[in-house]
């Protein structure tokens, strides 16, 4: 199902019991955090709220709340889904390349299966009003302050609009964005980040990066600017893919940039790469901590054009599990078959909750010679983003890694500590509050596979327990003789 705009998710979310409506009176700061929580923890609904500090703007959270609601918004019945389409897609069911170059050869057809691409229009409702000069006014937003010791409000699910300044090419990113005042906001890019790149080019240009930023697209379209894409490939594209149909685009008002026709609300505007960075922070963010203060470029806007009634959608993260695991989830299994293809070898990955994405990895391969565990998860953090993760547990193709008390119970049952663990140095993710160094420390590879003669052990491996096939369907054949609860069966 594409879902056209935000308003066409939401009106289908409530048809299927999955928006609750609050008309009570609500405040901004910190009360629709503890609600939205309370809800992501419980697995409840979609929360809209009618009235937030008396603005006219209403609030929608949670909409990524649950493995369900994720999958409904991208347009499968469960995440498990998107493994089998982009796979599809990609034809890795018949084609496996050895070569380095034919897997490159192979990952630049993404651009050349698009059959969806962006489509140009007109006239759009994210343009039935048009805000510029002093009428510019960030206020009238009903921006959430998430946290105690948060600096102030946040937008948190922004859809961040840059264009190379170099080669044209674009970017949507998420990054969070602190309000300062009327028409300014800090602009989260960490090194790491396209946007970034794209400011650091504007230096090198002499001049000011134009930037524009979404609130409120389609959920397909929200979901593509939190994705690691290759480098390159347009997260319009991509959305496009996902939804089966191309993503309208209409030209901003001020800035020479796309922007999607069927969001709720366009903030245009520019960041000056010769000013100087402001202090922006803290932030409760989503390792559960809060990220400290620190100085990032500041985001001027200069026009705001949106529905003529608007939405404004939001997320909160902090300590797991929030709706940020869902869409992480969706891209652990998006992005499966692209992995598998560069590492033939893989059978599964998950990213489990505590972990908080980069912290934790548990990988299953087919193990086919000694030391092999190593290989590939030397192979593994040379993924892009991948490089940051800072535990990377190896088990064998016969363990489930979605199930992380098998995963650690096979993991300590295998591992003798001294021979199995090692340490290397490498780059951490900015949030990373323990590393040694500001985006430098060390990484933790633990081979938890069964260990092969050649890899120095001696003794006798022994077998997992497990109960016959036979006897299994035995029992559940009979458990209504046996007169138990069937919910345990």
């Amino acid at each position: 199902m594409a879902w056209q705009s935000l308003r066409d998710y939401l009106e289908a979310l409530e048809r299927r019991g999955e928006l609750a409506r609050i008309g009570a009176p609500v405040s901004s700061k910190l009360e629709i955090t503890e609600i939205a929580d309370r809800m992501v923890k419980k697995g409840g609904p979609a929360l809209w709220f009618d009235s937030v500090d008396d603005k006219e703007i209403p609030v929608v959270i949670n909409l990524f709340g649950t493995e369900a609601r994720t999958a409904m918004a991208l347009g499968v019945k469960q995440l498990a889904d998107l493994s089998a389409k982009l796979q599809g897609l990609l034809q890795l069911t018949k084609v496996r390349p050895k070569r380095f170059l034919d897997k490159l050869a192979l990952l630049s057809q993404l651009k050349e299966l698009a059959a969806y691409p962006p489509k140009i229009v007109r006239q759009a409702p994210v343009q039935e009003e048009v805000f510029t000069g002093d009428a510019v006014d960030l206020g009238q937003l009903p921006v959430l302050t998430t946290w105690p010791k948060d600096a102030g409000p946040f937008i948190t699910l922004p859809l961040v609009i840059t264009k190379d300044p170099e080669t044209g090419e674009r970017n949507v990113g998420m990054y969070r964005m602190q309000v300062f005042d009327r028409q300014t906001t800090g602009m989260h890019w960490h090194r790491h980040k396209t946007g970034a790149k794209h400011l650091a080019k504007a230096r090198k240009l002499g001049r000011k990066l134009e930037v524009a930023v979404a609130i409120g697209g389609d959920p397909a379209t929200i979901y593509a600017a939190t994705a690691p894409l290759p480098e390159g490939l347009d997260e319009f594209l991509f959305a496009g893919l996902l939804r089966g149909k191309g993503v309208e685009l209409i030209k901003a008002k001020t800035v020479d940039l796309e922007v999607p026709a069927h969001a709720e609300i366009i903030l245009e505007g520019y960041v000056d790469p010769e000013e100087e960075p402001r202090k922006e922070g803290p932030f409760g963010d989503h390792t559960g901590f809060y990220s400290l203060a620190d100085y990032y470029p500041v985001f001027h806007v200069t026009a705001i054009t949106q529905r003529k009634d608007p939405i404004y959608p939001a997320t909160i993260v902090g300590k797991p599990i929030m709706e940020d695991y869902w869409l992480g989830q969706a891209t652990e299994r998006l992005f499966l078959p692209l992995a598998q293809m560069l590492l033939p070898e893989l059978v599964d990955y998950h990213m489990p909750p505590a972990g908080v994405f980069h912290n934790l990895v548990f990988v299953a391969i087919d193990k086919q010679y000694p030391g092999h565990a190593f290989t590939a998860a030397n192979a593994f953090l040379g993924m892009g983003l991948m490089m940051l993760a800072k535990v990377i547990v190896i088990v064998d193709a016969d363990v489930n890694v979605q199930d992380e008390q098998e995963v650690w119970w096979v993991a300590l049952n295998n591992i003798d500590p001294e021979r199995d663990i090692r340490f290397i140095p490498g780059p951490m993710d900015v949030l990373d509050h323990a590393s040694r160094e500001f985006t430098y420390g060390s990484k933790m590879i633990i081979d938890a596979t069964r260990k092969w003669p050649e890899e120095g052990f001696r003794r006798e491996w022994p077998e997992r327990i497990s109960m016959p096939q036979e006897i299994i369907d035995l029992v559940n054949s009979r458990w209504s003789e046996y007169g138990l609860d069937e919910n345990l069966r």
